[in-house]
């Protein structure tokens, strides 16, 4: 390879503004790494030293993050711990805020700090960057306050070219390290800054290792990395159409340059979206004085966890690798070895890692994520940071962290999100199926068990087709790669679950995966997978092509073919009992649930519901036996013929309230009268008008027995006589709720009879009683009035019958606008008041929901019209609004009116904590999501997560 002078014309000619309108850049002139003469007023480097000076600047813990990233922060605190972290240097958030801002340019004074920022780190390493006798190399490497694994990029081994390469080898007497070096740093700097596709590279580093017969990088020699280097510069040319630069201040401007603008890249985009991160934080970016772990069989790199972070037992997990650089073992391409074996291979260096874990650990009051190289035996921390954990171990995580007295319990409740609760109720797959599965062979094979969790879907073999599959086909899906990489993202996070045939506990796939929740297996070695023929082979032969069914569990890392079954777990688990228990200290909010049937209210009392919030009697009607009854009734053609099929319906009607009573003793059961239109219980008309059509036809061709046809049809033609006449132009505003109570009131005095005679009868087994009955959908006080008369009057005739005496009380369900805005004179006849979000997120919009989420809803939320679904998160502008004046007008006619919400908004978390601050007593939810509620009601309570430092 011919060696090109180190400072020659072209590389020294470094032109930014160029190198903002495209990556094929004209560098300007800097003749060395000397500070300028101009200073800016605003400080954007600071060094890991001056960790204390930004904590001046920024003024909290919190603000330090903001403004060098997580990794900056912790690179500085770890430094002022005096741990072995290289020199460095870190450039502000604010900095890349501003070069975006400006288009691509660098603020004012930048270049300058950071030209002084590499002059002091030349004398704090005795090396000089772009020197042949004793070169500084650097990394470039992204840092954003909030952690985002991989999804930003990093450039290795800064400072080198040809020239310094050879010298670099001649001095060192290891050619193989310095051209294992030389080349990653041309790949990295050309896909990152140049914006070279990857798979050239692929292709020829692939080509290398099937010559000698190896597997891994790590095996090749010194004359192919050599000639790989210079392969990799022809297909820089080749593609850039540009020489690889080889001016040490090029190619750390043109690197900081690239990681400032991959904020803006897809894969951040996507993953912040998802995380719920701003876009306009921006990325700090890490200059780093580079420590080799690719120096032989002394020197190695891996990354661990201070704690187990699938399971959370307190015990390190992780990987590393000897002879390696850090990319080595996220990437996946190599087999890693697990933490523990570091303690036979470096028994030294295992006793130290795990001093400073125990230390960074103690220091922070976290599970701390590490990464760490070993050059020639000595030990370096690259990087620390609060790890990644799944639903189970942040749980318990949690827990010990109370009982090892490093947090309260307020914090523990804090640190564990409503998120952690919901993955922690993900399906798991059914013991016996399971059983089956595995006798009849479909259990095809296992990996590591990164991420728990059952996942069932269609095999898809890259990122592109599960989106597509997922969001167009609606199709649910399983990704399958040999292993994952930043690019995969926006794939993994629309697919139910994934699985790589490389890859550690540490790998890419593991880290997104335990950060989303999404059950994944990654290291399963017996999948042998070709994405371009679209199929994974089994040991034994046995292929899986692209759409077939597979079925995963994160938990135990075994893959099966075809679909097994799941069951939705019950909460039992101790550290979740325990921190929901400790939740339920802070919050104020009570946490009831919906719940139909008496199974429905067993498992909300599990979970930890303290009552009933919605009773939705009309789900008992759609019983089977009992639908045929509610439509006699509804057909029934005078007064007389309805009442005998009412007395049918009383004693199911009965039964269903005993049922509940005795599962919810001693709590409260809110039981809401009939709500929907009658025409939900009948045929549909359009299949009725079908079957009239066909039966004539058929009879006009004599298609059948006529005499048969003609009792059929007449059948028909009666049944859609009566569905014509109760016929409604807009059902959901029609005759509904507490009007169909006071058009039909015999219907309602069954169901008030029904209550009562359930309460009487429980009453007299000793169970404690505390029912409530919600009149639906009443926008004014005397329609509530009315309907309360009618009621009570049948109350007070079967308490009589029975000779008892049993306390209830009315209320109603808030769900048109126009109930919230006369709140007072509604509440002069409810003793409570149940906000229906549901229906009432419908009359204020003026959008039906079932129309307008498979139309129109979709396209407002990616035309960014509307920010969020408001049948999903609360629209607190408008329905909340409405919500907060029902409170303080019914309120001010009833002191100690009790208000509820019982839509689906009852079980999120961000409609919880408004449902908090408006002063509501409780929420009601799905039994499912009542842990869930419990835990975002106790965040509520204790407010914002305030700076821990």
């Amino acid at each position: 390879m011919r060696a090109e002078c180190t400072r020659s014309k072209h590389d020294l000619e470094v032109n930014q503004n160029m190198a903002v309108r495209s990556r094929k850049t004209t560098p300007s002139k800097h003749k060395s790494a000397r500070p300028a003469r101009r200073k800016s007023t605003v400080k954007y480097v600071y060094a890991f030293d001056e960790i204390r000076l930004a904590e001046r600047a920024a003024r909290s813990w919190d603000g330090v993050r903001g403004l060098l990233g997580g990794k900056g922060a912790n690179l500085g605190e770890m430094t002022k711990l005096k741990l072995p972290v290289p020199p460095g240097f870190t450039v502000s958030t604010e900095a890349c805020r501003a070069f975006l801002a400006a288009g691509g340019r660098f603020p004012h004074g930048m270049w300058e700090q950071m030209l002084q920022a590499v002059a002091s780190l030349e004398r704090a390493t005795g090396k000089k960057l772009g020197a042949r006798d004793n070169p500084l190399l650097v990394s470039c490497r992204s840092g954003a306050k909030f952690s985002m694994p991989g999804m930003m990029d990093t450039v290795l081994n800064i400072g080198l070219n040809d020239e310094i390469a050879a010298e670099l080898a001649r001095l060192s007497g290891d050619e193989r390290f310095v051209f294992d070096a030389y080349r990653r740093l041309v790949q990295m700097y050309a896909t990152v800054v140049l914006d070279v596709p990857h798979k050239p590279f692929d292709a020829l580093l692939s080509e290398y290792r099937s010559r000698r017969g190896v597997w891994n990088d790590a095996e090749l020699p010194a004359e192919d990395l050599k000639a790989i280097t210079a392969g990799f510069q022809r297909i820089v040319q080749e593609h850039a159409h540009r020489p690889f630069p080889t001016n040490a201040l090029e190619q750390l401007k043109l690197a900081t340059m690239a990681v400032f603008r991959s904020w803006h890249g897809k894969r951040a985009h996507d993953y912040r979206a998802a995380a719920g991160i701003s876009h306009d934080l921006g990325t700090a970016v890490n200059i780093v004085a580079m420590v080799f772990g690719n120096l032989g069989a002394d020197s190695g790199t891996g990354v661990m966890t201070t704690r187990n972070v699938t399971n959370g037992e307190n015990e390190l997990e992780g990987d590393f690798l000897i002879n390696a650089q850090g990319e080595d073992v996220v990437a996946g391409k190599r087999r890693t070895l697990p933490i523990a074996e570091l303690a036979r291979t470096m028994p030294g260096v295992d006793r130290e890692l795990r001093r400073i874990a125990r230390t960074l650990e103690k220091h922070y009051r976290d599970v701390q994520d590490i990464e760490f190289t070993i050059e020639r035996g000595r030990l370096w921390m690259l990087q620390t940071r609060d790890a990644k954990r799944t639903a189970q171990a942040a749980i318990r995580i949690a827990v010990n962290l109370v009982s090892e007295k490093l947090i309260s319990r307020a914090e523990a409740v804090r640190r564990v999100t409503p998120e952690h609760v919901d993955y922690f109720l993900h399906p798991q797959l059914d013991a016996a199926a399971r059983s089956t599965a595995r006798e009849k062979g479909a259990l095809i094979a296992e990996g590591l068990n990164v991420s728990p969790g059952a996942a069932i879907g269609q095999i898809v073999f890259d990122a592109d087709t599960a989106e597509h599959w997922t969001k167009l086909l609606k199709r649910k899906v399983i990704l399958v790669r040999r292993e994952t990489s930043p690019d995969d993202v926006h794939g993994m996070l629309v697919a139910q679950g994934v699985v790589t045939s490389r890859g550690g506990r540490t790998s890419h796939a593991a880290l997104v995966a335990r950060q989303f929740g999404i059950p994944t297996v990654v290291g399963v070695v017996a999948l042998e997978i070709n994405a371009e023929r679209r199929e994974m082979r089994m040991e034994g032969g046995r292929a899986l092509k692209e759409g077939d069914w597979l079925t995963i569990d994160g938990g135990t890392g075994e893959i099966f073919a075809g679909e097994i079954g799941t069951v939705v777990p019950d909460v039992t688990d101790p550290h979740l009992v325990k921190l929901l228990t400790w939740a339920d200290g802070f919050r104020r909010l009570g946490v009831w649930a919906n719940a139909d049937y008496p199974v429905d209210a067993e498992r909300a009392r599990r979970f930890g519901a303290e009552g009933i919030g919605l009773c939705r009697t009309e789900h008992m009607f759609f019983e089977p036996d009992r639908l045929p009854v509610v439509r006699s009734m509804i057909l029934a053609p005078n007064a007389a013929a309805r009442a005998e099929h009412l007395a049918k319906l009383l004693p199911m009607q009965r039964a269903d309230f005993i049922g509940l009573f005795k599962a919810m003793d001693g709590l409260p059961v809110t039981i809401r009268l009939i709500d929907p239109p009658l025409h939900e219980f009948l045929p549909s008309r359009d299949e009725l008008q079908r079957s009239v059509i066909e039966l004539e036809t058929r009879l006009r061709l004599k298609d059948g027995d006529a005499a048969t046809l003609e009792v059929e049809l007449a059948a028909k033609r009666k049944a859609l006589e009566s569905v014509q006449a109760m016929h409604e132009q807009n059902p959901m505003l029609g005759l509904r709720g507490v009007r169909l109570g006071l058009h039909m009131p015999e219907l309602v005095r069954m169901q008030m009879r029904a209550i009562v005679e359930a309460a009487c009868a429980c009453a007299r087994e000793g169970i404690k009683l505390h029912p409530k009955i919600m009149i639906p959908l009443a926008a004014t006080g005397s329609e509530l009035r009315a309907a309360r008369a009618l009621l009570e009057e049948e109350g007070r005739k079967v308490l009589e019958e029975q000779r008892m005496k049993v306390r209830y009380e009315f209320g109603t369900m808030i769900e048109v606008p126009r109930a919230a805005l006369v709140a007072d004179r509604i509440a002069e006849f409810a003793e409570f008041f149940s906000f229906g979000t549901n229906d009432l997120t419908q009359t204020t919009f003026g959008i039906s929901r079932d129309d307008a989420e498979t139309g129109f809803l979709s396209e407002y939320l990616d035309k960014g019209i509307l920010t969020q679904n408001p049948f999903a998160i609360l629209d607190e502008d408008g329905v909340g609004a409405l919500m907060e004046m029902g409170v303080k007008l019914g309120r001010k006619r009833r002191k100690n009116l009790e208000i509820g919400i019982c839509g689906e908004h009852g079980g999120e978390p961000a409609s919880i904590a408004f449902c908090h601050r408006i002063g509501l007593d409780y929420v009601s939810c799905s039994p499912f999501r009542v842990p869930v509620a419990r835990l975002a009601a106790a965040h509520a309570a204790l407010g914002e997560v305030k700076d821990q430092r």
